[in-house]
């Protein structure tokens, strides 16, 4: 028989490793760039992300479970590609490209469980505290993404002046 949270555990759980996977690709994007300020946002991202885990760890202890202490098997994989790839394209944009990709996944995985109607009211507050500091950390990546491209655009021969 499952405990009587154990759906609410369980989605938890799932964030936590995404949320941790999160935090491990912020740290592998900070030993990847070579400008000083991205190396610092990255460091600064990862240490909210493991903050993020650790409260959603907290919350499934609170349920009476065992809350998650490793990111997926999956996430290692697809980070020693994005390695690989970096290693070869030598571009801070590549880096920032597969932060921000790992930004709308774990978003779209935090906004899937706010939509979970089996969560229980208080597991989805906790869900939602987290996934603002989320929110911020997409929209923060995205605007940069965004501001890479228009300024690599600008300095483009073909941009008109």
């Amino acid at each position: 028989m499952s405990p009587p949270n154990h759906h609410d555990i369980k989605v938890l759980n799932a964030l936590i490793e995404t949320t941790l996977d999160s935090a491990d690709g912020y740290r592998e994007a900070a030993g990847e760039t070579g400008d000083r300020r991205f190396k610092t946002l990255f460091e600064q991202r990862s240490f909210e992300r493991q903050g993020v885990a650790g409260d959603l760890k907290g919350a499934v202890l609170t349920l009476g479970g065992e809350p998650e202490d490793d990111g997926s098997v999956l996430a290692k994989a697809h980070r020693a590609f994005l390695d690989v790839k970096h290693a070869l394209l030598r571009d801070e944009q590549a880096v920032v490209n597969s932060v921000e990709n790992g930004e709308d996944f774990i978003k779209a995985r935090f906004e899937k469980a706010l939509d979970d109607s089996d969560v229980s009211d208080s597991t989805r507050e906790t869900i939602r505290r987290a996934y603002s500091q989320v929110k911020a950390g997409h929209d923060q990546m995205s605007a940069l993404k965004h501001s890479l491209e228009s300024q690599k655009d600008a300095s483009s021969p073909l941009f008109p002046n």
